[in-house]
Parts: structure tokens; sequence; C-alpha cells
């Protein structure tokens, strides 16, 4: 899992990308959760998930997904995905959660 740092679509301020993967699956959730809650901790400006590189998930990584989303709101911040890859897109299918693969609207 790596952070990247980015200029933003408005060009104006600097958020950060989290790549995750290859696995989001009970069996790496544990240092996933830990990953995810230091990049939040570390990035109060914002952060975007990229799971394009993301070949296994499941209910395990959704639940990393829900929570990290609940974070999120409670600063204010939208969940900003980049790049889904076809194993979470199948994944959240399946939990009826495609709404998370939506784009926050633009201001």
């Amino acid at each position: 899992m790596q952070v990247d740092h980015s200029v933003s679509e408005a060009g104006d301020a600097i958020h950060s990308i989290l790549a995750l993967g290859p696995e989001l699956t009970i069996a790496y959730a544990a240092a996933s959760r830990d990953t995810l809650l230091q990049a939040l901790s570390a990035h109060p400006e914002g952060l975007t998930l990229d799971l394009s590189g993301v070949t296994d998930f499941d209910s395990a990584g959704v639940q990393l997904l829900l929570a990290t989303a609940r974070s999120l709101k409670e600063r204010g911040q939208p969940l900003q995905l980049l790049g889904a890859s076809a194993a979470v897109e199948q994944g959240l299918a399946v939990f009826g959660l495609q709404s998370l693969l939506a784009r926050p609207p633009s201001h």
C-alpha cells in the first residue's frame, strides 16, 4: 500500500491518494485497517482510495470501505474512490453498495 500526493482537480489543493491492494480480504484486514487509520490521521486534508490494483475483495474489504466512509463523513468529507477494479465492483454489487463507487457532486 502506498500513499501518493497529487494536485486536486481544482488545481489548488493537495490531497493524498492511497493505493490499496492487491488483496482486501479477511487475511489482510488488520494490516489494511492499520494502514487506513494511519493515512486518515496523517492526511486530514482528504484522502482518495485507489482500488484499481485490488484483485481479491471480500466482505472484510467491504467493511473496511464502510468504516473509512464513516470516518470521513465524521470529518465532513466524502469517500472518494479512484479506479475500482472489477473485483471491487463485483464485491460491492453483491452487497448492494454500488453507490460507494459514485463520484461526489462537484462544486
